[in-house]
Order: structure tokens, then C-alpha cells, then sequence
């Protein structure tokens, strides 16, 4: 019998199991800068996290004057895994946490992510949590449309044999939320107060649950949860 209320919990990846958005933004700052746009890191996360930068094609163009194709997006992802493979760290506590909840689920538990396969398979490697997902990756590049679309949590849920609703979503960003929601799960936020992830007002605007600002309290509040 599972340990919490929830059929499945249904995580993001990136600001919620990585600490990847500082050193993704940074190559694409210098791609963009390298194009004629001129971001700080701050700024390019400001524009960008929860995003995919295929889906901003028309903002680039419209600030670099440039049409960026897929040889520009495939150029950026290998700048980008290579800095991900140097520097990636965990997201502070979340490999305790995820075990905690894949034990307390029953292994009801999956990564629902708008990046791409291997950028995910990457990152989970990288901190030692693939083997925890295992086929339970979903990538947003592989559904016909991505966050803040429902599509990747839809069909995460449909791969674990859950009704969305019986799912929890964990989510740093507001694009994420947004897709959790639209997919009917209850949407629990991570916010730990750093720009890389959305501000705990903005998520709690978006329509979250609850926020929380330590992973370490993911287990419990999940445990406690009454759907």
C-alpha cells in the first residue's frame, strides 16, 4: 500500500532534481550575445527558464535579426551538455527526497520535463537518479506541444496507469505550473528564493498548492497531503 495520497508524483527536472538553469543560461547568453544579443545571465533566465528555446524562435529573430535553425539549436545543445556534463550539481537534497518518495509511492514515480531526452538522461545520470526513473522519462520535445501545454504530464501519468488528477506535479516555474494544472494534478511548488526558479508569490498567483523551500520537506508534505 502506498504511503501517500497520491496515485503518482510527477516531477520536473531542471531547478526541481538539477541545479542545471545557471549553467544552461550562461551558454545561452553567450550564444545569444554571439548573435548580437546582449543578456546577463540573469536576464536570459528571466526570459527563458521553463521554456524551451526553440519554442522563442520569433523573440530571437525579432531581437537578433536572426532566424535561428536547427544546426543554431543543435550547436547550442552540445555547448550546452558539455557544460552540463563539467558542472552539474543536485538540486540540495532532492536525490534523498526522490528515494524517500519512490519508496513511500510504490516506484509511482516519473520525470516530466519540456528538454530534450538526452539532456534528461544527462542530468539524471549525472546525480545518480536515472536509475530511480528508469522508462519513466517524458520529454517534452517528444509530444506535439510543450509546457505550459499539459501534454508531457498527461502523458506521464498515462505511462504509470494514473488518472492526472490522482497525480502530484513538482514544479519550480510558472510555465511548469501551468502545464501541472492544465492537466488536472495538484501542482506543489519549489521555491527556494534564487533566480533560477520562480519567486514562492508568483507560483502561489499561478495556482499552486502549497509552496515549500527545502526538498528535504517534499516526503512529509506529500505524506500529509490529503487530495
Amino acid at each position: 500500500m502506498s504511503l501517500i495520497s497520491f496515485d503518482a508524483v510527477l516531477f520536473d527536472c531542471d531547478g526541481v532534481l538539477v541545479d542545471s538553469e545557471r549553467i544552461t543560461n550562461t551558454v545561452l547568453a553567450q550564444m545569444l550575445g554571439e548573435l548580437g544579443w546582449t543578456l546577463t545571465v540573469e536576464e536570459t533566465m528571466a526570459i527563458f527558464v521553463g521554456k524551451m528555446v526553440k519554442d522563442e524562435a520569433a523573440l530571437i529573430e525579432a531581437r537578433t535579426g536572426v532566424a535561428i535553425d536547427e544546426v543554431w539549436l543543435n550547436g547550442f545543445r552540445a555547448r550546452r551538455n558539455e557544460a552540463l556534463a563539467r558542472d552539474l550539481i543536485e538540486i540540495p537534497g532532492a536525490p534523498a527526497a526522490v528515494r524517500a518518495v519512490h519508496a513511500a509511492s510504490r516506484g509511482r514515480i516519473a520525470v516530466a520535463s519540456g528538454a530534450d531526452r538526452h539532456k534528461l538522461e544527462l542530468q539524471l545520470r549525472k546525480v545518480g537518479l536515472f536509475d530511480c526513473f528508469d522508462a519513466q522519462i517524458y520529454s517534452g520535445h517528444e509530444m506535439p506541444r510543450s509546457k505550459p501545454h499539459p501534454d508531457v504530464y498527461l502523458a506521464a501519468a498515462t505511462g504509470l496507469g494514473v488518472a492526472p488528477t490522482r497525480c502530484a506535479v513538482i514544479e519550480d516555474s510558472v510555465t511548469g505550473v501551468r502545464a501541472g494544472l492544465a492537466a488536472g494534478a495538484t501542482v506543489f511548488g519549489y521555491s527556494p528564493g534564487t533566480p533560477s526558479h520562480s519567486s514562492a508569490e508568483a507560483l502561489l498567483e499561478a495556482g499552486v498548492a502549497h509552496v515549500f523551500t527545502d526538498m528535504a520537506e517534499l516526503p512529509t508534505l506529500l505524506a500529509g497531503w490529503t487530495v
